[in-house]
C-alpha cells in the first residue's frame, strides 16, 4: 500500500481546485501565497505530473488535476461530517433549502409531520431560489427545480415534474359562460401574460393566437401569487396543478383540461454524494419521497 501524501499538501490542492486562486486559497487556509505554491509543488512531484496549468493571471485544473479535485473534495467532506457528528451536529438539525413554490404550496403544510415522526430532529427551512452550494454551505439539503438530475458530487431525487395547466376561479369561467375548450381561455385576462409557460401549453394544446398584446402587465412570479391571484378572479394562472389539490378539490380553483405541458424542468430533493449516509438526511429523503408520492401520482 502506498503511503498518504501529505495532508497539508492534499488541503492546500483542495482550496487551489475550489477557488481557482492561489491568492484566496492562501487567505483561507491562513498560509503565504508561496507556502500554497510549495506544497502542490510536493503533491505534484508525489503524483508526478502537473496538476494545474498555470496561464498569464489565471490557472486552470489539468487533465489530472480535474479528476483528482472531486474526489479530494468529496473526501474532505467525509472527514468533517465525521467530525461534525461526534459534536452531535449532523443529528440534531437538518437544515433545508426549498425554492420558494414548493416551501410554500407543500413542505410548509407537511413538514410538521416529519417533526412528529421524528422528534429528536430539529428542523430549520430558508426559502430562497439563490444558487446554493451545498457541500461548503451550511445547508444539509435542497429543494431545487432543475432540468435534469445533478450528477457530479450530488445525489437528486424526483419529487414532482414541473408540469402545468391554466387554472382559474370558477366565478370568472362563468364570466364567457364557462371555459368548454381551449380556445375560450384566450378571451379572459391572464395573470403573468408573458410567462412562457402559457405559449408552451397553447402550442401543445394546438391553439394557435396567443398574444400579449392589450393585456395588462403583471409579474407575480410564485405560483403561491399566482394561485392566490386566480382564487380571487384576477385571471387565469398557468401552475403546477399537483400543488393545488385541496384548492381544486374545494372549487376555489378549477382545471377545465387534463392536458399538461412541460417545459422539462422538476422538482428535485439533492443532497451531498459525501453525505448520503448522514443519519439525518436519510431519514428526510426517506420520508420525503414516501410523502410526495401522490404528487407523482404513485399509490
Amino acid at each position: 500500500m502506498s503511503a498518504l501524501p501529505p495532508l497539508t499538501a492534499v488541503r492546500a490542492f483542495e482550496a487551489v481546485a475550489r477557488h481557482l486562486s492561489f491568492t484566496r486559497a492562501a487567505e483561507e487556509l491562513g498560509m503565504s501565497q508561496a507556502a500554497v505554491s510549495y506544497q502542490i509543488k510536493i503533491l505534484e512531484e508525489r503524483v508526478g505530473t502537473p496538476l494545474f496549468l498555470r496561464k498569464p493571471r489565471q490557472i486552470a485544473l489539468s487533465e489530472v488535476g480535474a479528476k483528482l479535485a472531486p474526489q479530494v473534495e468529496q473526501a474532505f467532506e467525509l472527514m468533517r461530517t465525521a467530525f461534525a457528528d461526534t459534536r452531535g451536529e449532523v443529528s440534531n438539525l437538518l437544515s433545508i433549502t426549498s425554492v420558494p413554490t414548493f416551501a410554500s404550496q407543500w413542505l410548509a403544510q407537511n413538514l410538521g409531520l416529519f417533526q412528529i415522526a421524528h422528534p429528536d430532529i430539529a428542523v430549520r427551512l430558508d426559502s430562497s431560489s439563490g444558487l446554493v452550494d451545498l457541500v461548503h454551505d451550511q445547508f444539509d439539503i435542497g429543494i431545487r427545480t432543475l432540468p435534469s438530475p445533478q450528477s457530479v458530487g450530488i445525489v437528486s431525487h424526483l419529487l414532482l415534474k414541473a408540469d402545468f395547466s391554466p387554472l382559474l376561479s370558477p366565478k370568472l369561467a362563468e364570466t364567457i359562460g364557462g371555459v368548454k375548450k381551449p380556445e375560450d381561455l384566450l378571451k379572459l385576462p391572464v395573470l403573468d401574460p408573458e410567462d412562457e409557460w402559457l405559449d408552451l401549453w397553447f402550442a401543445t394544446a394546438g391553439v394557435p393566437g396567443y398574444t400579449t398584446e392589450g393585456r395588462p402587465l403583471s409579474m407575480l412570479g410564485l405560483q403561491s401569487l399566482l394561485g392566490a391571484a386566480a382564487m380571487a378572479g384576477r385571471g387565469v394562472a398557468m401552475l403546477t396543478p399537483a400543488f393545488f389539490r385541496d384548492e381544486i378539490a374545494s372549487g376555489r380553483l378549477i382545471q377545465p383540461f387534463p392536458l399538461l405541458a412541460s417545459a422539462g424542468w422538476g422538482y428535485y430533493l439533492v443532497y451531498p454524494e459525501s453525505r448520503r449516509n448522514a443519519p439525518k438526511i436519510k431519514r428526510f429523503r426517506d420520508w420525503m419521497l414516501e410523502a410526495t408520492k401522490p404528487l407523482r401520482g404513485e399509490s
